[in-house]
């Protein structure tokens, strides 16, 4: 089951048949406890709709809060260390990808956040961007992982690289974030040969190819979930990118113009142009 937050409002794809649903708000349809079950009640007396949604997706977010978890991929553990070696930093990415407690940090709010289709940004001030494809979690008010999306988390690695201090400006900045094309629900876990890739074109050439599956993330996604609700709540429920396998090499960076699309093969493509 995919849920698609429209421009005409919520749409439905069960076994590939669209349905217009009737609810309130975004945010009090992706909050019930049991959302497939709802959904599938709303179905009931649901529009069958012909055509697609495509044009018209808007970022499956509503009031959500979006955080991120880091270095949960050894090539990212890699990627960091080198990046900011010379800073004297390089020790800290190790120690975190070994340590107990992951890395989570605060990555953007709804208003930074971009849907399928629309432009993410590169900060004026970096020299060297890249977009980090990810498999993301929703996860509802009690804590519970309730469905999954694709992100891309817009990152500045220069400014990381110089201090891992600057992360926050590395990471957060508008349209550093985009969320899409829908929200799938499943009652069952991705498998961990559920494979993640990505495709940079640059004008009519492929700039970068890159593909991870989950079975290269060291921790489970309920690790992450456990650590990122032990203090603090989220009465709208959350969304969790949960760290990137795929770096571009070094010499890599991103320019206007640059299309990106991520595919995770149960929950879609998202596609954005750099701009």
């Amino acid at each position: 089951m995919k849920i698609y937050r429209t421009t005409s409002g919520v749409v439905t794809e069960v076994d590939g048949v669209l349905y217009r649903i009737n609810e309130p708000s975004w945010d009090q349809l992706i909050t019930h406890d049991n959302l497939r079950a709802h959904v599938q009640g709303l179905i009931q007396n649901a529009d069958r709709l012909n055509g697609s949604v495509v044009e018209s997706l808007l970022p499956p977010i509503g009031s959500q809060e979006v955080w991120a978890a880091g270095v949960t991929y050894f090539r990212s553990r890699d990627a960091r260390m080198e990046e900011s070696k010379s800073a004297g930093g390089g020790d800290f990415y190790d120690r975190v990808y070994h340590a107990p407690r992951p890395e989570l940090f605060f990555k953007a709010t709804a208003h930074r956040v971009v849907g399928p289709g629309a432009k993410v940004a590169i900060r004026e001030d970096a020299r060297w961007s890249v977009p980090e494809p990810e498999l993301v979690l929703y996860i509802n008010p009690g804590g519970k992982i309730a469905g999954y999306t694709v992100g891309n988390d817009m990152s500045s690695r220069d400014i990381e690289g110089e201090n891992p201090l600057y992360l926050p400006q590395a990471k957060v900045y508008d349209r550093s974030c985009a969320l899409g094309p829908c929200l799938l629900i499943s009652e069952k876990e991705l498998p961990a040969s559920t494979e993640i890739k990505i495709e940079i074109r640059r004008g009519d050439k492929n700039a970068f190819y890159g593909s991870t599956t989950l079975k290269e993330m060291k921790r489970k996604p309920e690790e992450l979930v456990e650590y990122l609700y032990r203090a603090s709540s989220f009465p709208h429920g959350c969304f969790l990118l949960t760290g990137t396998g795929i770096v571009p090499p070094d010499s890599f960076t991103l320019q206007a113009g640059d299309e990106i699309s991520i595919t995770i093969p149960p929950v879609g493509t998202l596609t954005n142009v750099v701009g």
